[in-house]
This record gives C-alpha cells, sequence and structure tokens, in this order.
C-alpha cells in the first residue's frame, strides 16, 4: 500500500467538533478488513472509512487522521499493529512533549492521545488486537504554566516611574507612552509594531479611540476598536515632537521597545515581570477583575474562541491566585 494513501488526511490541528461520538467508534457492520500482523498504515486507512461510515464531520476526520498520520511518521509505517506497545505509545508521548522541537501546547497534546485511545479501541473492538495498548496509558491534565502580570502597585509603581521619565527635563515621553498603551489596550507586540499614526482618533482628549487593523484578510476577526486612556493622549504630542513619527508610532525596532521596557524594570525593581506579554496579560487581568464580560476580553485581545477556551482558564487561575 502505497504512502500517497495518507494524504487524505491533513490539518492536523483542526479542532474536532464531534470528538465525542468519535469517543465511541462503532462497530463495522461487517470484520474490518485487518488481522494483528496489518501495517499501521492499513489500519490507520481503514479507520478512515469507519470515520467515513459514521458521518463524522471532514473537521473531525481531518483532526483525527493528521494526528495518526504522525503517530506512524513516528513509529513507522509498515509497524505490524500488533508489535505496538504502552511503551511505543509512551515513547511517542515523550517525544511529542520534549523531542520534537515543535511546540505542543497542552490542548493539542491531550487530543493526540485521546486520537490514539479511540484508535486503538476500536482495533480491540472490532477484534484485530487482543489487548488495547492505549488503555493502561491515563489522561494526565497538561497545566500551561501561569504568565508573568503585575498587580494593583506594581502597575502604579512602573506608571510612576515612566511619568517621571516623560516630565524630567531631558523629557522622554515614550517610556510611559509604550507602558500606557499596552497595558490599557491589551495589545500584541507586533500589533505595537504595526500601529499607524492614522490608527489613533486623539481628537477627543477625554476618550481617545485606537485600530486595530490587518491587511490580510483572513486576520480580519482580529480587527477591533479599543479606548485610550486622557493621559496617553495628553502624552501623545510630546512624544512626536521627541520621535519625529512619520508613519508609524514606534519607528524602530522591536527590541528597542524590548529594551525600554527592560529599563524600566530594571528602575523599578520588577523585573521580568515587564515585558509585553506580561502588560497584555496585566491589562486582561485588571479587566477581568472589574467584571468585564469574558467574551468582551476575549474581544478585547483580539483572541479566537478556540484560544480563548485555554487563556480564559489562565486568566481566572491568575485572578485566585494570592498575592
Amino acid at each position: 500500500m502505497k504512502a500517497h494513501q495518507l494524504d487524505l488526511f491533513s490539518q492536523p490541528g483542526a479542532k474536532p467538533k464531534e470528538e465525542a461520538k468519535a469517543h465511541e467508534p462503532e462497530p463495522l457492520a461487517s470484520p474490518a478488513p485487518l488481522s494483528a500482523n496489518s501495517s499501521l498504515e492499513a489500519a490507520i486507512t481503514a479507520y478512515h472509512e469507519q470515520m467515513k461510515k459514521q458521518n463524522l464531520s471532514k473537521h473531525t476526520i481531518q483532526a483525527f487522521g493528521g494526528d495518526l498520520n504522525l503517530f506512524h511518521k513516528h513509529v513507522g509505517a509498515n509497524v505490524p499493529i500488533n508489535t505496538i506497545s504502552s511503551e511505543t505509545i509512551v515513547r511517542y508521548l515523550n517525544w511529542l512533549k520534549y523531542e520534537r522541537g515543535v511546540p505542543c501546547s497542552p490542548k493539542s497534546y491531550q487530543r493526540r492521545l485521546t486520537t490514539l485511545k479511540v484508535f486503538f479501541a476500536w482495533l480491540k473492538q472490532t477484534q484485530v488486537i487482543n489487548d488495547d495498548p492505549a488503555a493502561p496509558i491515563a489522561h494526565v491534565p497538561v497545566t500551561p504554566p501561569l504568565p508573568e502580570v503585575l498587580y494593583s502597585s506594581q502597575v502604579t509603581k512602573l506608571l510612576d516611574h515612566a511619568r517621571s521619565l516623560r516630565d524630567a527635563e531631558k523629557s522622554d515621553a515614550r517610556p510611559f507612552l509604550l507602558a500606557t498603551l499596552v497595558i490599557s489596550t491589551g495589545i500584541k507586540k507586533s500589533e505595537v509594531m504595526a500601529l499607524r499614526l492614522t490608527d489613533i482618533d486623539s481628537s477627543d482628549s477625554q476618550q481617545g479611540v485606537l485600530y486595530i487593523r490587518y491587511d490580510e484578510a483572513k486576520k480580519r476577526f482580529k480587527e477591533r476598536k479599543l479606548k485610550l486612556p486622557p493621559e496617553f493622549i495628553e502624552t501623545l504630542p510630546r512624544y512626536i515632537e521627541h520621535y519625529h513619527p512619520r508613519e508609524h508610532l514606534f519607528e524602530c525596532t522591536a527590541r528597542n521597545l524590548e529594551y525600554v521596557l527592560a529599563d524600566l524594570a530594571q528602575a523599578t525593581g520588577l523585573g521580568d515581570t515587564v515585558s509585553f506579554e506580561s502588560l497584555r496579560w496585566t491589562c486582561a487581568l485588571q479587566d477581568y477583575e472589574k467584571g468585564m464580560a469574558d467574551d468582551l476580553i476575549r474581544q478585547k485581545l483580539g483572541l479566537s474562541k478556540i484560544t480563548w477556551e485555554t487563556d480564559s482558564e489562565r486568566l481566572k487561575r491568575l485572578a485566585s491566585k494570592p498575592l
């Protein structure tokens, strides 16, 4: 059997919307044309046909198929299925987490383990194999680490110092403008770098507006309109007078702005808690603690509903974390 048959599967990162159905594979109407000595590739091809008979969505088939493709590429397409042991699967899972060299999110890891459990359960249910090698492997929740954030007193300390730099005799408004921008809007580093002067509406000094825009059509869902605090609008002319930006708000490299935040961190003793990512999460935490609805926070951060499933849980854990 040629390997190109596995091209039936694609988009391994797709979310299986009907995963619950796939957790209960139905036996084929007739015995599967497989034996314990059949190759892993043949078994995967047969399982693909089984999923189609269950009328699962194409997204589910693509997701499960992509996961099985990854497994067969690691283990070997021609390996007889009765030689695949629990140890084989554990080694594969360790490779996913520690050796592959490609980040594997907790959600992807759990889904790939689920795929193997469903696949081998089906092989046992159809009496192709006598023992299920995936059955003994437990689902261990993989909890992503909490991001660094600044709490209220730390935010005050940071902004006070940045404000003092803005108001000093040798004024530098950039640290305050940058810190205030990210803490109040929660935008990403890439979005900060893409900001044009025309994306800022400062006509109302008490209610400035920021527009996040994307040129790529597939990213248009991330476009949004965000409020800017009065002190940002007040500081903007002083920043422009000093740095003379022509098109983009920050006409320097992202590394330059990282240095700005690092200098603020060093001056205030806040260490690693001052970065684009930590200030973005600080914004989300502040909004959450003020009672903003979850979906409004998601929209403000420009996140998809799938990504938000994980990040919302992390946010709630941050809010419950003792100071």
